[in-house]
């Protein structure tokens, strides 16, 4: 009792290790990466009963209960579904051999132990966090601009629209039109790949 005390007061319970890209084939977390799509990790941090798996398209988690459990729960979450917000990293204290880093990823909220040392690392990592979100937020704007413009334009046809054809050849081109509009706005402004952004930032 006293062991698990003195553990968890200078934050050594469960100390996230970072592994090195060499290494990455190793973990379990590479098995669940869509290689064949052209998915690959840039960023690994492996602890006692967890994975935490940063590739250029998702964040892969593999949750363990129990540290003497075998059994997973992989968890994905990818970029364009789940935006990245409230990126923070806890420096450690005085008696700390840890440091942590958390953030949002959706409505999942993840604090993240690792040793102190690796603390030049764990920066390259809030970095890129940081640089994603930016890039979902502006993206998030843009969307919401072309909505409003869409229904800015369809509230002037219904008020001025002057019937050269039939009202289902109208509709039919409006609707077309919106489609194709929303179409263009999604694909232009979601982005799913980060690799350049981890690249930018990640020193390996």
């Amino acid at each position: 009792m006293f062991k698990k005390i003195a553990s968890d007061a200078l934050g050594i319970s469960d100390i996230g290790k970072i592994i090195r890209p060499e290494d990455f084939d190793k973990t379990e977390s590479d098995d669940y990466v869509l290689h064949e799509d052209g998915e690959n990790i840039h960023f690994l941090i492996k602890s006692k009963t967890d994975e935490y798996c940063f590739t250029n398209r998702s964040l892969i988690h593999l949750d363990g209960a129990k540290a003497t459990s075998s059994k997973r729960n992989i968890y994905r979450y990818d970029y364009y579904l789940f935006p990245i917000r409230n990126i923070m990293i806890e420096t450690a204290g005085t008696i700390d051999l840890d440091l942590e880093i958390k953030f949002t990823i959706g409505e999942k909220a993840f604090s993240v132990d690792i040793d102190r040392r690796e603390g030049e690392a764990i920066a390259d990592l809030y970095k890129s966090l940081v640089a994603i979100s930016h890039i979902q937020i502006e993206q998030d704007r843009r969307k919401d601009y072309a909505k409003s413009g869409l229904t800015y334009s369809k509230e002037l046809f219904t008020d001025n629209r002057f019937h050269d054809g039939t009202i289902s050849e109208e509709f039919e081109k409006a609707t077309k039109f919106a489609f194709d509009w929303l179409d263009t706005t999604y694909n232009e402004n979601t982005r799913k790949d980060f690799g350049d952004v981890f690249s930018k930032y990640i020193q390996n």
